[in-house]
């Protein structure tokens, strides 16, 4: 059983002291392009976010309904997350989406056998079929990306799932305003001195605040519950209800 855990005001105040720190360190280095990040970690990623997420990584299939059949998994990775699909729901329809190929080549041969699809694609770009899944699902991928870009892409989960359809949400997100605003700020600066094309991604955390974030999943048109909060992690089930 997970268990919550909610930041008291003394533990907020340490950890924006930290970030604060953390970012002064990380301010003069080189912004680094997302896939390629992530291509260069690779050997080591599994270990880092089992380490980080080991628990919630074998749960998340708990909050998923009974009787799973199409999922959509963006941002899948390696597939850490479908490990515990596949253990409650061995005949599920999976398809993931990711940036990296070399990840989606961990995936696919983890999943030989399953019915598992990888598609090697920008998600915000690569189209969606509509009305088709019965679950979506991310895991700690989205706080990369500022709120203008997740409003396009809720609003494209929301088209692609079917009616009575729900998304799944496990991500970082901000402790506060001050915290996505310190994010957003160290975005902009990175940007402004990275030599990478605007329309590049780069491996810079924005998380939104927990407000901001079911704002725009609500825009999108989902009904939106917590189920589970941990420090900065927190997850979401997103029910479409039209």
């Amino acid at each position: 059983m997970l268990e919550n855990h909610i930041r008291s005001p003394e533990e907020t105040e340490a950890y924006l002291r930290d970030l604060k720190a953390w970012i002064a360190e990380e301010e003069g280095k080189e912004p680094e392009e997302m896939a390629a990040f992530f291509a260069k970690r690779l050997a080591g990623y599994e270990q880092v976010h089992l380490g980080n997420w080991g628990e919630l990584y074998g749960h998340v299939a708990d909050f998923f309904d009974e009787g799973l059949g199409t999922l959509l998994d963006i941002g899948c990775g390696t597939g850490l997350e479908l490990e515990a699909v596949y253990r409650r729901f061995p005949e599920a329809e999976v398809t993931g989406i990711d940036l990296s190929a070399d990840m989606l080549a961990k995936a696919r041969e983890k999943f030989a056998g399953r019915r598992f699809q990888g598609i090697e694609a920008d998600y915000f770009l690569h189209p969606f079929p509509v009305g088709t899944f019965d679950a979506a699902l991310s895991f700690e991928t989205l706080h990369h990306f500022a709120y203008e870009k997740k409003g396009k892409i809720y609003e494209k989960l929301f088209q692609a799932l079917k009616k009575g359809g729900y998304y799944i949400e496990c991500d970082y997100v901000a402790c506060c305003q001050a915290e996505e605003d310190l994010c957003r700020e160290r975005l902009a600066r990175a940007r402004a001195r990275s030599a990478l094309p605007e329309d590049v991604f780069l491996h810079i955390d924005t998380p939104l605040t927990m407000e901001h974030q079911t704002e725009l999943m609500e825009r999108a048109g989902f009904r939106v519950q917590v189920l589970h909060q941990n420090g900065g992690t927190v997850v979401f089930r997103a029910n479409k209800v039209k």
